[in-house]
């Protein structure tokens, strides 16, 4: 098929990748401009723009899709079909209704669950114990089309950024499947009654609120794992929690005795160090982390961490 290929980040180079690799003519591949990035802030181009590159494939970043113009040049590319992956840009009605088959979008939830910008992190954050991918018939709405197939993978205690990874992979190859038998599909409508939402991550929701129980914590620090990544202060000083494990109150003993533990005393305050292998007091029982980042440095686990920066019985984070 000749297809137009829309798709900016790492997520979405799998599927560029297998599209290629099947054999379909990509004819154009539309994506983001370039960002500054890096501390000398230079233009860096897309993930999806480097691969293109390397692929010998036609690159067009435009900053809109809007003008008559762009719209008469997309059209111009009389496309079978758009494949679009976390483009980051409105498509206008005009480009969704150019392709002979329209745009098809690879969207990494399993509809109606979890529409819009940050699917992955509110799966994880609100304990789904699964979620997936749907390749669906774009139009209009914000991620409201018809279904064309869909995929299912176990959450378990991924991380959003090893659930990206998985995903990617998974749509990339359900995407090839669906296009191989695109004539056979029978679009499935959305029920708009179960719909739910899942908008930008806020810089501001990362911050650990330890009054919370630490298995909704566990869950807040995976789905934001690794970016932009739950966080506390330790001494001033910021450091992100990248993975954590919820453990029982009744795990190790009491704090009063010499060997000493990690049960959480009912004076024990949401944030309070609780031993000498940080284990945090939260809302319902304790936490414990396995993997951290101070700024600046690389992510170590626990053990790695503790031994540059150890963290006495009785500390208070922030």
């Amino acid at each position: 098929m000749r297809i137009i290929f829309m798709g900016t980040p790492d997520f979405a180079v799998p599927a560029l990748q297998a599209l290629h690799d099947a054999a379909h003519e990509i004819v154009c591949v539309y994506t983001q401009p370039p960002r500054p990035a890096g501390r000398g802030k230079k233009l860096q181009p897309s993930p999806v723009q480097k691969r293109a590159e390397q692929l010998g494939i036609e690159v067009r970043s435009p900053k809109s899709l809007k003008g008559e113009q762009a719209q008469a040049e997309f059209a111009a590319l009389n496309a079978d079909v758009a494949v679009v992956a976390a483009y980051g840009l409105i498509l206008p009605q005009a480009v969704l209704d150019a392709p002979r088959h329209g745009c098809l979008n690879i969207h990494a939830s399993i509809l109606p669950r979890w529409r819009g910008a940050a699917p992955i992190h509110r799966a994880v954050m609100a304990g789904d114990p699964v979620t997936g991918v749907t390749i669906m018939q774009m139009e209009a709405g914000l991620d409201t089309g018809p279904m064309l197939a869909t995929v299912r993978t176990p959450i378990e205690d991924k991380t959003t950024g090893e659930l990206t990874e998985e995903l990617a992979e998974l749509g990339a190859q359900l995407m090839v499947g669906t296009l191989r038998e695109l004539t056979n599909h029978r679009p499935i409508a959305q029920d708009d009654a179960e719909a739910t939402y899942a908008p930008k991550i806020d810089k501001a929701e990362a911050r650990i609120d330890w009054s919370r129980p630490a298995s909704e914590l566990v869950r807040h620090v995976h789905g934001l794992a690794p970016f932009p990544g739950a966080w506390f202060e330790l001494g001033g000083e910021r450091v992100k929690l990248l993975r954590a494990e919820a453990v029982s109150p009744r795990e190790g003993g009491d704090l009063s005795q010499s060997e000493g533990g990690s049960r959480l005393r009912e004076s024990s305050q949401p944030g309070e160090v609780l031993d000498d292998d940080l284990t945090i007091a939260c809302g319902d029982s304790t936490l414990r982390p396995l993997r951290l980042q101070r700024a600046g440095k690389p992510s170590m686990d626990r053990a790695d961490f503790l031994r540059g920066n150890p963290v006495a019985a009785g500390t208070k984070l922030a």
